[in-house]
């Protein structure tokens, strides 16, 4: 919450674009940052200050969702948002956040006092923490008690980390090139390749990004590639690629030297992964689309290491996607989880005798991640042994929720 300040002026066009975009967002079920970049990219003309404004309070609106429909005395449902409503939770947002509000006609029935009292009231850790009931209660079921205490470092707007492209340069001189474009940034003493910014900054506008110095990725996500322990010269497959963040990764790991296969479901997720290998100046990366089962039986006993970064909730990463919480369910949660037990049966088949696979989640949840290894162990002990886990939570770390596990296929 912030001060009260009589200087800050409100402009009805932006707030109109801030009312249009979560409107969107919950009425058709768009993704929160592809409509945020859509309304920047048609507003040519706005200042930095001004997309910073719309950009936040986007985030923020979507962020404290149900939160906001309790100060504003009513239950937002994500389904069937009326314009009207948008307007008085973007009112409870402002009057929060400012203590003040424009007088234009949408609030002239806009309750002040109804409000304090709704907020000195509010007890729910559901309501206070801004989630759906059924997660809360599923999160509390699965974390205990600790469950509260990661909520809430969810709900803090994340931090902007890069991981230096090794094959371009160290962690230094990329700090030293950002810093000479007049981006500040430091290094992250736990994670060998992260730079952390000190500002929020548009960094892809860069020099040092155009010529492939670094990537945007999360620390805890930079742990991910380091603990399959690649070797140059290997034969190594990201079979959950997408936009290839972590295959980019190995490929500087094995120092531009061996056979990366990069596969996914979706062919146009791969696309995007050869412009970015490209600039990156990667050499090493096959794609290839998992258009059928022969795909992965082709490659039975032949790979050195594998990469399962398996489809999941995406919990882990609330502070950077929020509006998840509001489109997942718990029967998708539940279907998440048969795929990822499917997935790790069926794509482990791959890896040679002695070879390693790292199966991995942007989730917190057991059921996701140690319970679904364990599973893996009961059915397979025969052949594999786990070698060892990574956990990192965001209340603890401050980075992003990440689960990896690094399994050995016995000779």
């Amino acid at each position: 919450t912030g001060p009260q300040d009589s200087s800050i002026k409100f402009h009805r066009h932006l707030v109109e674009n801030i009312v249009n975009a979560v409107t969107e967002i919950f009425n058709q079920a768009r993704y929160a940052d592809k409509v945020i970049e859509r309304v920047l990219k048609s507003e040519k003309k706005w200042g930095g200050r001004d997309r910073r404004f719309v950009a936040e309070s986007i985030y923020e609106m979507v962020r404290w969702w149900r939160y906001l429909g309790g100060l504003a005395g009513f239950e937002p449902t994500e389904k069937s948002m009326s314009r009207e409503d948008v307007w008085q939770l973007w009112a409870a947002w402002c009057f929060n956040t400012y203590q003040i509000l424009p007088e234009w006609e949408e609030f002239k029935s806009f309750d002040k006092a109804a409000f304090a009292h709704r907020k000195s009231t509010m007890t729910s850790v559901a309501l206070l923490e801004s989630v759906p009931q059924w997660l809360y209660d599923y999160g509390l079921q699965e974390l205990g008690s600790e469950w509260d205490e990661i909520l809430k470092s969810l709900n803090k707007p994340a931090e902007v980390f890069l991981r230096a492209n090794t094959l371009r340069g160290t962690r230094e001189e990329l700090i030293k090139r950002l810093r000479a474009e007049g981006i500040e940034g430091m290094a992250v003493p736990e994670v060998e390749s992260a730079v952390r910014l000190l500002t929020r900054k548009n960094v892809k506008m860069t020099e040092a990004f155009k010529q492939g110095y670094f990537e945007v990725q999360d620390a805890a996500s930079q742990l991910i590639a380091p603990l399959l322990h690649v070797e140059p010269g290997m034969k190594v497959v990201d079979a959950c690629a997408g936009g290839g963040g972590k295959s980019l990764h190995l490929a500087a790991l094995m120092k531009n030297k061996g056979k990366l296969i990069c596969m996914d479901v979706h062919d146009w997720k791969l696309n995007d992964l050869k412009e970015r290998a490209n600039r990156n100046r990667v050499e090493i990366i096959e794609t290839r689309e998992i258009d059928s089962t022969k795909v992965i039986k082709r490659l039975e006993s032949d790979v050195d290491r594998l990469l399962l970064d398996v489809p999941c909730s995406g919990l882990g990463v609330l502070r950077r996607n929020p509006d998840t919480k509001w489109k997942i369910s718990l029967e998708e949660i539940e279907k998440l989880q048969t795929t990822q037990a499917e997935i790790i049966e069926t794509y482990s088949k791959m890896v040679k005798p002695g070879g390693m696979m790292v199966y991995a989640t942007c989730s917190i949840l057991p059921g996701e991640n140690q319970n679904q290894v364990r599973k893996f162990l009961v059915n397979n002990n025969q052949d594999w042994q786990l070698v060892e886990q990574m956990h990192s939570f965001p209340h603890r770390e401050g980075f992003d929720g990440f689960y990896a596990a690094l399994l050995r296929r016995k000779d």
